[in-house]
């Protein structure tokens, strides 16, 4: 099979963090302000993206921020800002949510014509970071990239570690059967997209946990053969644990951007050992539009 979009993607990321950040501070009236109560929004790969958000945008003192899947947005709930993010600007919920919701709303998408920016009060437009792949990988983490960026961090030491990250021999690791991805804080809806790149991209069973609730009942299917992998904030004693079930913990000393991408080429390298193509994942489209 001939370098897929996917695989190219994600050699892009370490640039497409630089854009990002470079573009935060001409965006940043359209992104959260300090102390505004704030819902970030999406499906699928998006949904995650906004998990990590929120609690990294929580945790840092900027303000209450919460995040939903589009379809499950608390109708009445009030919010200074909903922030919605959509690669494609397409996706029906994402476009239902924002047309029903009183500004002020901010649109993240990949396509600055799209239907969705016609309902959203701001747009912010990654064009650098779209894909031709129906799997995201680079448009997810430079989401994440910009809204770091417009949180007041420095990426410098982030984007090396994507460069690091890009070196990794993942071949040892695909001789399994099973993964659990775990974490804690905002590293847990990376850990959640890493286990949907898993299942989308090859057919394989991954699963994501809260790397303490793990303990909580998880751990029961660990054993030889399969992998517990932790995206950030192992701990103290979790490995200890896994080792003693015959399971293999992986762990890389990245930023947990970063060790999304070795979770990224893990899942391509499923993919391509299986005779799978994962730009085009069975039974999936770029975008969800419900008739």
């Amino acid at each position: 099979m001939d370098r897929t979009f996917v695989e190219d993607e994600i050699a892009s990321q370490p640039r497409t963090w630089g854009d990002a950040a470079r573009l935060a501070p001409s965006v940043a009236s359209a992104l959260p302000s300090p102390g505004e109560r704030v819902a970030f929004v999406g499906c699928g790969t998006s949904w995650f993206v906004a998990m990590s958000a929120a609690v990294r945008r929580e945790t840092a003192g900027l303000g209450l921020s919460d995040a939903f899947a589009a379809s499950e947005f608390p109708a009445g709930r009030e919010y200074d800002r909903v922030v919605a993010i959509s690669r494609s600007g397409t996706t029906t919920e994402v476009i239902e949510l924002l047309a029903a919701v009183d500004g002020p709303t901010t649109l993240i998408t990949a396509v600055g014509d799209s239907p969705a920016t016609a309902h959203a009060d701001e747009t912010v437009t990654l064009v650098f970071a779209d894909e031709q792949s129906v799997v995201q990988t680079r448009f997810a983490t430079s989401v994440l990239a910009l809204l770091r960026a417009h949180f007041g961090e420095d990426l410098t030491d982030a984007i090396a570690d994507a460069e690091t990250a890009l070196g990794i021999d993942v071949s040892p690791l695909t001789d399994v059967d099973q993964c659990s991805f775990v974490a804690t804080g905002w590293a847990v809806g990376l850990a959640n997209e890493a286990a949907l790149k898993t299942r989308e991209a090859a057919q394989f069973w991954a699963e994501a946990y809260p790397a303490m609730d793990y303990r909580h009942g998880p751990v029961a299917i660990a054993q030889p053969g399969r992998l517990v992998w932790s995206l950030g904030g192992t701990p103290e004693g979790l490995k200890a644990e896994v080792d003693a079930t015959g399971a293999r913990f992986v762990e890389h000393d990245l930023d947990p951007l970063a060790r999304l991408i070795v979770a990224q080429r893990f899942a391509v390298a499923l993919a391509l050992g299986k005779g799978l193509d994962p730009d085009r994942p069975r039974s999936l489209t770029r975008s969800v539009i419900l008739a």
